[in-house]
């Protein structure tokens, strides 16, 4: 992973995350949800094909597994993904989640294909709430937009790059919370 933000591992981002309330000193501590952003890896664009239809190329078919891997050492879980219904999308999170154990929940989310990032942001505060850890697989520039969004910082998503987001509280209050970036990058 190319980068790390504010110091902290993603390994300790995605421990962190935590469905239930805990308790300091009598004060409620909201929990933390984990957003992992993955733009699909590489496609083709010799074939013709109409945008949603677009396979991988031969770099995207190997970049794709690298992810995968990456996040199999680094996010103790993820509980559910949410995937573009473009087959760039949905080759690239094929290929991630076979370097996956366990496999998480699956879901192809038309309204993520050619989102902003306000139609993103609204896919986010939808997740449900027994899901701590979620991957959205999408495109650009809609994911580069929903971190500065979240964030407040900009990070360049090149095909097959992630990024990971540590936010304060239920997903619904996804965008008035704090959020964090923890991690962003390319696998290598």
């Amino acid at each position: 992973m190319a980068q790390r933000h504010d110091g902290a591992s993603t390994t300790a981002a995605s421990t962190a995350a935590s469905t239930s309330e805990a308790s300091t000193n009598g004060w409620a501590v909201p929990p933390e949800r984990t957003l992992i952003l993955l733009r699909h890896a590489k496609s083709d664009w010799a074939g013709g094909e109409a945008d949603i239809d677009r396979p991988l190329n031969g770099r995207g078919r190997h970049q794709a597994p690298e992810a995968g891997k990456w996040l199999a050492r680094s996010i103790a879980e993820i509980d559910l993904a949410v995937v573009s219904p473009a087959n760039r999308a949905m080759s690239t999170w094929e290929l991630v989640s076979a370097e996956l154990d366990p496999q998480p929940d699956t879901r192809i989310d038309e309204s993520v294909y050619a989102a902003s990032a306000g139609q993103l942001l609204g896919i986010v505060r939808e997740l449900p709430d027994a899901a701590a850890t979620v991957l959205l697989v999408g495109h650009n520039p809609g994911m580069e937009s929903l971190i500065a969004l979240l964030t407040g910082e900009f990070v360049s998503m090149s095909t097959s790059a992630l990024a990971v987001i540590v936010l304060a509280g239920d997903w619904s209050n996804a965008g008035h919370a704090p959020a964090v970036l923890r991690a962003s990058g390319r696998a290598e």
